[in-house]
């Protein structure tokens, strides 16, 4: 089985994700990466300055992926909709507001993404849709992250 780990653009989602697979001594999968290399993508949002995932096409290569191997670690704001019996634990890693908007600030992203962004941060956007896909979610926060729940996996 998998951890995910998921949250808000610039919430500290990587660097949580990277510190799990090297404790755990797993392989750190950057789902941005593998939606390059694996063309998965289905076009690009000029608004938003993104590309536009087949989240459908991603779940299917991360369940090969988790299947061959499973001890990853994936990291990716949408890694939440994989289904559940893939995964053991669910990590949402959450951010203060005003640190969140430094962090997309000095990204160079635009006011209306960065707002949209904030907005996900304030409404747990992520964290609700984690537990809606019935995922074992673990809130952690960053940048002082808690990685004492994978003791359970012991």
């Amino acid at each position: 089985m998998a951890i995910i780990v998921t949250g808000s653009v610039a919430a500290g989602k990587t660097t949580v994700a990277k510190m799990i697979a090297k404790k755990l001594k797993w392989k750190y999968v950057d789902v941005t990466k593998l939606v390059r290399e694996e063309e998965l993508s289905e076009g690009y949002d000029a608004e938003r300055d993104s590309a536009i995932v087949d989240v459908k096409k991603l779940n299917q290569v991360l369940v090969k992926m988790i299947k061959k191997n499973p001890e990853l670690v994936i990291d990716s704001h949408m890694s939440h909709y994989l289904d559940p019996k893939y995964v053991d634990f669910c990590v949402v890693v959450k951010c203060d507001v005003e640190l969140l908007k430094e962090r997309l600030a000095e990204r160079g992203y635009d006011l209306g993404k960065i707002q949209e962004n904030v907005d996900a941060e304030l409404f747990d956007v992520c964290l609700n849709e984690a537990l809606e896909h019935g995922h074992h979610v673990v809130v952690v926060k960053s940048p002082d992250v808690d990685l004492s729940f994978l003791e359970k996996l012991a």
